[in-house]
């Protein structure tokens, strides 16, 4: 597909994930070893290249007990072709019009309660607040920065994939850091 049948293709309805997906954690254990951590996602896209995607971790590979959710808008940057596969795209996804973080479980508002954020409130069960541009130390984010997401798309008889997680828990917030492979693939809904 061309850069373009891909934009068509992606708009309209939801991608949602197939079932709890597994990746590893930016920390690690007292150990060193690379925690797991647990996840489903649905992305939606416009025209004018808007996307918003939301995110919901989990405490275990069942998927359960729901922590966090995520709902990150913005806007895709089409970086040209990746090397992974034939059609395949860099795509940037720049968080330029909201980062909402809703704790859903008390565990993790106490969690993200210990490492305070410049200009954020006290983190409470279900309620959101907006991250974009304010410090939030605990997702590696820092005042005055819109976060992007250096990753890539790929359509393969009609399952969408963005890229794999790198297996030592690096975040895609660098252009080197961006996949090398492929993440479980969604399905539009």
């Amino acid at each position: 597909m061309t850069v373009a049948q891909i934009k068509q293709f992606i708009q309209g309805g939801e991608w949602v994930s197939i079932t709890t997906e597994l990746r590893p954690s930016i920390s690690a254990a007292a150990n060193g070893k690379i925690q797991p951590f647990y996840l489903s996602r649905v992305f939606k896209y416009w025209a004018d290249d808007k996307f918003e995607c939301t995110v919901i971790n989990y405490a275990d590979s069942n998927g359960k007990v729901p922590l966090v959710k995520i709902v990150i808008k913005g806007h895709n940057l089409w970086q040209g072709d990746h090397p992974i596969a034939p059609g395949a795209q860099k795509v940037d996804y720049v968080a330029d019009e909201a980062y909402e973080v809703t704790p859903l479980h008390q565990g993790f508002a106490d969690a993200v309660n210990q490492v305070p954020g410049k200009g954020l409130n006290k983190w409470e069960v279900n309620v959101t607040q907006d991250v974009k541009g304010k410090a939030f130390p605990a997702f590696g984010l820092s005042e005055g920065q819109i976060y992007i997401d250096y990753d890539l798309i790929y359509i393969y008889n009609d399952l969408f994939f963005n890229g794999s997680k790198n297996v030592d828990g690096r975040a895609f917030d660098k252009s080197e850091n961006r996949p090398t492979n492929l993440q479980v693939p969604l399905i539009r809904q």
